[in-house]
């Protein structure tokens, strides 16, 4: 472990000052605890909703009155349940801004991820139950009533096709699957969402006795056309219409780091997109071939008037492309995404916890936030001495407005979960409470790889860090 303790000096910004109650970042919060709330409202009301569809329909009496009942109507009810959250996958894939700014893009993940998963399970398990409530009335095979299903329900060809195109989104959204995908595959595979969900929602009006109704059918129909809008709104024409408004470019390319290479981009009116140190954007450069994929970039410098700047590991090909990139490339992008801000903060002293290339939206936020020269720690781990990012900025850092930065170089830990290095001998809780004594007061900032975070984030809280204190941003998809 090494340490850099700098000799104090006053910091070039940020004035010590106690963050008045009626600031704009409790505003703010208030805010996003608003929409948050109002999110949890809608999905209990849409969940509402389908349970009165499939009780008014009957299901409740014909459960016990009819052979197949006590098969064919828990099927149903699984069915409309599994709608319903596909109808939520695609509003969080939307990437509604005051959802994204509320919830935090973490969390919409792992939202995302339980309920497309509880989706595609429920939606088999309706699959198999109606199949063997046909088998007990019709004396059927399995094969021979789903085949019966297939061949005679209006618009089953097409939900047997999303059904399979949702069951290979489900396998590749696996965490073994997800290994062994990069980004940009994972991604493309992961679009067929859309048209798996388009393919299976229709066959509900068509073919299911909840929705004979007219004002049944209007409402699903509504809910359907909605739900689309807000994707096609909000990940298509608002990025095409900012991306032509603002016209970022690539000013230059900068190599930090062996294998780290930082973009700096250039548009006009950039100011008006309220972009955030600590947010993420999805960048497409138009350097040739490929371009049309997207790649999550967080932005490692705070926006400043016109200029943007992020930075990257070279791992993969389209991370590696960044350094080929030439003066005056055109850009598209998506964003700002994500709250990994400043406004998630409930007090004045902070701990920065980075991992790897996670520096990159710490760096911005210890540059952009307003503290006192004793107020803030960062503890940076890497692989080697060499592989820390942005080394200098940070030691600038260091020596211009007291931030105290911990360097800890060394080879994640073997055979366990943990923020530390290999050779750390003692607890990871007990080892960051020496470091920060004071951690219960400190809003904690952590960037990292997947399993590091979480690692950190329990080392946090187990070291007397309030819940509420702990932002986590993971590198993972």
């Amino acid at each position: 472990m090494t340490e850099q303790i700098p000799n104090i000096s006053p910091p070039a910004f940020g004035v010590s000052r106690e963050i008045p109650s009626g600031s704009p970042f409790k505003k703010q919060r208030l805010n996003a605890a608003l929409v948050r709330c109002l999110c949890a409202v809608a999905f209990c009301a849409g969940l509402l909703f389908f349970v009165y569809l499939w009780v008014h329909d009957g299901a409740i009496v014909n459960l016990v009155a009819k052979p197949e009942g006590p098969l064919k109507y828990p099927g149903t009810l699984t069915g409309l349940i599994s709608a319903d959250l596909m109808f939520v996958q695609v509003v969080l894939m939307a990437r509604i801004p005051c959802i994204e700014r509320s919830v935090g893009r973490d969390r919409l993940v792992r939202i995302h991820r339980l309920s497309g998963f509880a989706s595609l399970n429920l939606m088999l398990a309706h699959i198999v139950l109606l199949t063997t409530s046909y088998v007990v009335r019709d004396g059927r095979s399995m094969l021979g009533s789903l085949w019966w299903m297939i061949a005679e329900w209006r618009g089953m060809m097409l939900a047997t096709l999303g059904t399979v195109l949702l069951v290979i989104v489900g396998i590749t959204s696996s965490r073994a699957a997800r290994k062994r995908l990069r980004y940009h595959s994972w991604h493309l595979l992961h679009l067929y969402t859309f048209l798996g969900i388009g393919l299976v929602v229709p066959h509900m009006v068509w073919a299911g006795s909840e929705f004979k109704r007219p004002w049944t059918q209007v409402c699903i129909v509504g809910l359907y056309v909605v739900t689309l809008g807000s994707l096609l709104v909000f990940r298509v024409a608002v990025p095409v219409l900012r991306s032509m408004r603002h016209r970022i470019v690539v000013e230059r390319v900068v190599e930090d780091a062996p294998g780290n290479v930082s973009v700096h981009l250039r548009g006009r009116g950039l100011d008006k997109l309220r972009a955030q140190a600590g947010q993420f954007f999805i960048w497409r450069f138009r350097d040739g071939r490929g371009w049309t994929r997207g790649n999550p970039y967080a932005l490692s410098a705070p926006p400043r008037g016109d200029v943007l700047r992020i930075t990257a590991k070279e791992v993969g090909v389209n991370s590696s492309r960044l350094r080929m990139l030439r003066p005056g490339t055109r850009v598209l992008f998506e964003g700002p995404y994500g709250r990994f801000t400043g406004e998630s903060r409930h007090g004045r002293k902070l701990t920065a916890m980075a991992c790897g290339i996670g520096i990159t939206p710490l760096c911005a936020l210890l540059k952009d936030l307003d503290y006192a020269a004793d107020e803030a720690v960062l503890l940076y781990r890497a692989s080697s001495e060499n592989d820390f990012v942005l080394r200098r900025e940070l030691d600038e850092l260091a020596q211009e407005r007291g931030v105290r930065i911990v360097y800890l170089p060394g080879h994640r830990a073997r055979g366990r979960a943990s923020w530390q290095t290999e050779h750390a001998g003692e607890e990871d809780h007990i080892a960051l409470q020496e470091l920060v004594p004071d951690i219960s007061e400190h809003d904690i900032y952590i960037c990292g790889p997947d399993a590091w975070g979480r690692s950190a984030a329990d080392a946090a809280r187990r070291a007397g860090a309030p819940a509420k204190h702990i932002h986590l941003e993971r590198f993972a998809f």
